[in-house]
C-alpha cells in the first residue's frame, strides 16, 4: 500500500485536481499554459487584498480617532500595559510563522496538517491571553469607561481579537477539507495572508499604545 505524499487541490473545475505544486499560485491554467498564475489564484488573491484593504481602513481610522481624542482635553490617562501583552505577542507572531511554514509543506501531509493546526493551536492562544489582560486591567481598576485611553485600548484589542477570531474559525473549518485532502492551494495562500496582515495590525497597535500615549 503506498503512503501518499501530496494533498490534492480542488479549484472548483471538477474535471482537473492534481497536487499542489511546490510554488504555490502557479500552475497550469484553465487555458493549459504551465507556469502561469491561473485565473483561480488571481481571483482569490484579489479578493484577499480587497477585503484587507477595508480592514486597514477600519484600523485607520479607529487609529486616528485615537490620535485626535488624545489631543483633545485632559482627561487622558496613559494604561500600563500588563506583561501579559507581550507574551501574547509572542504567540500571534509565532502563530504567523507556523501558517507560513504550512504554506510551504505543499507536497508534505502531515507538515503541511502539523503547522496548520499549530498556527490555529496558538492564534487560540493569543485570544486567550487577550482576554487574561483584560482581566487584568480590570482586576486592576482600569475599565472601559475609566477613561478615553483605556476605551480605545479595549475597542481596538477587542476589534482586532474578532477579525483574529474569525481568522481561527477558518483555519478549523478549512481543517475538514486538508483532512479530505482537497484543500485548496489559494485557501492556504489567502489564510497566510491574512495572518499575516493580522501581524502587522497588532504591532501598529503596540507601538500606538508605547509611543503614543
Amino acid at each position: 500500500m503506498s503512503t501518499p505524499t501530496s494533498v490534492t487541490i480542488d479549484d472548483h473545475f471538477p474535471s482537473s485536481q492534481e497536487a499542489i505544486t511546490d510554488k504555490p499560485g502557479v500552475e497550469k491554467d484553465i487555458h493549459g499554459e504551465p507556469g502561469q498564475p491561473s485565473i483561480q489564484d488571481q481571483r482569490y488573491k484579489t479578493g484577499t487584498m480587497v477585503g484587507l484593504a477595508g480592514i486597514l481602513m477600519f484600523f485607520t481610522a479607529f487609529v486616528s480617532a485615537y490620535i485626535v481624542r488624545q489631543g483633545l482635553g485632559t482627561d487622558w490617562e496613559p494604561i500600563k500595559l500588563p506583561n501579559l501583552v507581550w507574551y501574547n505577542t509572542l504567540m500571534l507572531l509565532a502563530s504567523s510563522f507556523s501558517l507560513e511554514m504550512a504554506r510551504t509543506r505543499s507536497k508534505d501531509v502531515l507538515g503541511l496538517r502539523t503547522w496548520w493546526l499549530g498556527a490555529a493551536a496558538l492564534g487560540t492562544v493569543f485570544l486567550i491571553g487577550q482576554l487574561m489582560v483584560w482581566q487584568k486591567l480590570s482586576a486592576d481598576g482600569v475599565y472601559l469607561a475609566s477613561n478615553p485611553s483605556s476605551s480605545f485600548f479595549y475597542v481596538l484589542t477587542a476589534v482586532h481579537g474578532i477579525h483574529l477570531l474569525g481568522g481561527v474559525l477558518a483555519l478549523l473549518i478549512l481543517s475538514l477539507k486538508l483532512w479530505k485532502g482537497i484543500l485548496a492551494r489559494q485557501h492556504v495562500g489567502s489564510m497566510a495572508l491574512y495572518w499575516h496582515c493580522m501581524d502587522f495590525l497588532w504591532i501598529s497597535l503596540l507601538l500606538l499604545f508605547v509611543f503614543w500615549r
